[in-house]
């Protein structure tokens, strides 16, 4: 039974990809990272013998993952307990997170990170369905403090070009269609991203980017959202930060609730 400064791989699974996700730290040597260079979801790795640089930068609570939850990761949970930081510990650490099958991204498939440790993205401005879901799967669970450029789409490959950004959802790049799938569905495969609820919002995503609504009875729910969305904000980011929001409501729903209905008024008894 994991103590009150452990968690389980189980209870993290079910944080992992919520808005409320706890900051996720890899301190596996790099011995242990080269024989497994995968990541736990939206996890950034920092070197244990320089806790003293990065830990006070922290910001909220944070799970601490080495490779099997012992001294690496109980020392820094402890280091950043002492400076104010809530830190917990992932029981059993890597090994057990593998052992329960858990997600991981693999670590070639990300792009570069700035000077601040953050992946930056490129795509073209007016997002609509993709271009909110793709930065969606991002944040959520490969790396949180990810930036997004909305830029006129003659410029998307020359910003990246120049501002060592990755392009996404255009023609020609990696990270865009293939065949009949989406740029989102790129990014679950190629990621390592292939849980049940993510494939099924992703049916979701692609039949209302690629105009099917025969995928799923949800297709038309979101399209509507979303052109929606795309009328109320001028602003690219802060049409952004609210389609972050009605991903997160469709995967909870794609996670926790695909079964459940709702009926008004309830059926009094007798009636």
């Amino acid at each position: 039974m994991p103590s009150f400064l452990e968690i389980t791989p189980e209870k993290l699974n079910r944080i992992v990809g919520t808005s409320d996700a706890q900051t996720l730290i890899d301190v596996r040597t790099d011995e242990d990272f080269a024989a497994d260079p995968r990541l736990l979801p939206g996890s950034i790795r920092r070197d244990y013998r320089k806790v003293g640089e990065w830990g006070p930068s922290l910001a909220g609570p944070a799970v601490v993952v080495c490779q099997q939850g012992r001294k690496l990761s109980q020392g820094i949970a402890a280091h950043l307990r002492y400076a104010g930081i809530h830190a917990e510990v992932l029981e059993g650490g890597f090994e057990a997170w593998r052992q329960a099958e858990g997600l991981l991204v693999p670590e070639d498939k990300l792009p570069p990170r700035d000077a601040h440790g953050r992946t930056v993205w490129v795509t073209r401005s007016r997002p609509k369905i993709d271009r909110i879901a793709c930065p969606w799967l991002i944040r959520r669970f490969v790396d949180p403090s990810a930036v997004f450029l909305f830029v006129p789409a003659s410029e998307v490959l020359l910003v990246g070009d120049r501002f060592g950004a990755t392009p996404f959802d255009i023609e020609e790049v990696f990270w865009s269609h293939r065949g009949e799938l989406c740029t989102f569905d790129v990014m679950i495969d190629e990621l390592g991203l292939s849980s049940p609820p993510l494939l099924h919002l992703a049916t979701i995503v692609r039949g209302a980017d690629t105009a099917r609504p025969e995928l799923a009875p949800e297709v038309a729910g979101l399209l509507a959202a979303s052109l929606g969305l795309s009328r109320m904000f001028n602003d690219d980011l802060e049409q952004l930060d609210a389609g972050l929001t009605l991903y997160d409501a469709f995967y909870r729903w794609c996670r926790d609730a695909t079964g459940e209905t709702h009926n008004w008024p309830n059926a009094k008894a007798g009636q």
